[in-house]
């Protein structure tokens, strides 16, 4: 865990089935979040790059990325996922106008590739702190945790928007469900407590 590179923001105190906990963060002030979520004063300020990670420059993106016929790139950038076994594992999540794709940085491995059709829904929570997690009902869902979660949630609304067949959704909930795997359903719950937020990922019990 030690060893682990954390994006800017994110603080984990704990793994599966136990609290964790978050510095604050910073994320852009924008559609998808007006009016609902909790909002920071730094995020006001905040502007959006898109493609933190210089993709065109790096020849293993680049790659995947022409193999399956991707170019443009909407935004790249270092992010947590949370695996069904409550492992915390650091990728790289490329989004295009067509697919979510998720490397290991450490082997230059595409992890996954979810194609934006897909994607059912993100799920948020009203509070102020970097987790997400997309669903995607025809294969599993997927819980991460970056510092520019806001943006990365407006890029895929943008990208489907105009798309009635597939057009990305937004909900919000202090405690959302999320399939881990093909039968592995999770919890998410946030509790806003003295100090900041608290997150406790647990397995769903009957």
């Amino acid at each position: 865990m030690d060893r682990l590179k954390l994006p800017r923001g994110v603080q984990i105190q704990a793994s599966e089935g136990q609290k964790i906990s978050e510095a604050n963060n910073t994320g852009g002030e924008l559609k998808p979040f007006m009016g609902v979520k909790v909002r920071r004063r730094a995020s006001l300020r905040r502007d959006c790059k898109g493609d933190y990670l210089d993709v065109p420059s790096d020849p293993c993106l680049s790659s995947i990325l022409s193999k399956r016929g991707d170019q443009k790139v909407l935004f790249a950038d270092k992010v947590l996922k949370f695996t069904g076994s409550g492992k915390i594992k650091q990728r790289i999540i490329l989004i295009t106008e067509c697919a979510i794709y998720l490397v290991d940085p450490d082997a230059d491995v595409l992890k996954r590739r979810i194609a934006l059709a897909a994607v059912h829904m993100i799920c948020l929570s009203k509070l102020s702190d970097n987790f997400f997690a997309i669903i995607v009902p025809s294969e599993y869902d997927c819980l991460m945790a970056s510092a520019r979660k806001t943006e990365i949630v407006t890029v895929l609304v943008e990208a489907t928007k105009g798309r009635p067949e597939y057009e990305v959704g937004v909900v919000f909930s202090n405690r959302f469900e999320y399939h881990a795997s093909a039968n592995l359903v999770k919890e998410v719950h946030f509790e806003e407590t003295e100090g900041g937020i608290k997150t406790r990922i647990a397995k769903k019990t009957s």
